[in-house]
């Protein structure tokens, strides 16, 4: 397999068309092996971990994105987190049989929210109600919303590999001396050569003979790669300033009951445990006055 965990960019030209290929290897498999899913399950989930890279290309920000669907059906929520840095986690909940078809059998009732949390500045969110049969269409309708910028997408899941295709339309130049036409049938025969692409093909194809593959009588340039990589951001720290939220009398009943508080992260199965000594020493810190305080 080669050209692994990679997010490829890439242009038409003159053409005011881009383009984003990913790759999800070793990070895909680090996400498998957190926990058993079956076969829909990993199939929908693969779709938004290639989205989530994607989008956090596509949306310039410096900080982390969150893709999240919320249902009502046996695909209960998705949620995939993309940071800047190249980072990436997802995780998906289920009941039952997910059976395959249109997103309305598989979550329900449902919307995805696309989160977009920067180092600096205030966050912003999007939602968009779940329909059509796949992530992709939906994701679509997000940018005809939002962005209002003609985007296709395109995932393809298997168990060693999940791989996405985006292509997007930009805004015309004022200096470009492409009329609005001209761009149409550009944009049209452009998504008419990405959709001959196969599983096979997008799954096992190094990125520059594939976009070779689709278009070939294209001038394509790539603009370099950016690598990814599992990463989750959870540490006992975070878990205990959670713990701290309940409040001394709930942590001590907790711990009457179970002798041992446990807290599991679901996204990288990491779990944390607090004794009796860990949790009298966090209610010892929960009693101290904060830094800079002054004391009368």
């Amino acid at each position: 397999m080669q050209e692994k965990d990679q997010l490829f960019r890439f242009s038409f030209g003159n053409l005011d068309i881009r383009g984003e290929l990913v790759y999800l290897d070793d990070l895909w498999h680090e996400v498998l092996a957190r926990h058993q899913y079956p076969e829909n399950v990993r199939l929908q989930l693969g779709s938004g971990l290639a989205a989530a890279a994607l989008l956090s290309l596509t949306i310039k920000f410096k900080g982390k994105l969150i893709l999240q669907v919320q249902g009502t059906g046996p695909l209960r929520s998705l949620v995939v987190q993309a940071g800047s840095d190249g980072s990436l986690r997802g995780l998906a909940r289920w009941e039952g049989l997910v059976p395959e078809g249109p997103l309305q059998e598989v979550f329900g009732d449902s919307r995805m929210l696309i989160t977009v949390i920067p180092d600096e500045g205030e966050r912003y969110q999007s939602i968009v109600e779940i329909s059509g049969n796949s992530l992709a269409e939906a994701i679509n309708r997000y940018f005809d919303q939002s962005e209002q910028l003609p985007t296709s997408l395109q995932f393809h899941v298997s168990e060693k590999r999940t791989a996405g295709l985006l292509l997007q339309a930009l805004p015309l130049s004022t200096s470009s001396e492409t009329t609005a036409d001209q761009r149409q049938e550009d944009w049209k025969r452009l998504n008419m050569l990405a959709e001959t692409t196969t599983p096979q093909e997008i799954l096992e194809l190094p990125a520059t003979a594939l976009l070779h593959r689709l278009f070939h009588e294209e001038e394509v340039k790539l603009h370099g790669t950016k690598p990814l990589h599992f990463s989750c951001s959870c540490s006992r720290e975070k878990v205990k300033n959670t713990l701290v939220t309940l409040g001394e009398a709930e942590l001590r009943s907790i711990l009457e009951e179970t002798g041992l508080i446990k807290v599991d992260c679901e996204f990288c199965n990491t779990h944390y445990s607090f004794d009796a000594a860990a949790v009298d020493r966090l209610c010892h810190e929960m009693q101290q006055p904060p830094p800079d305080t002054i004391l009368h």
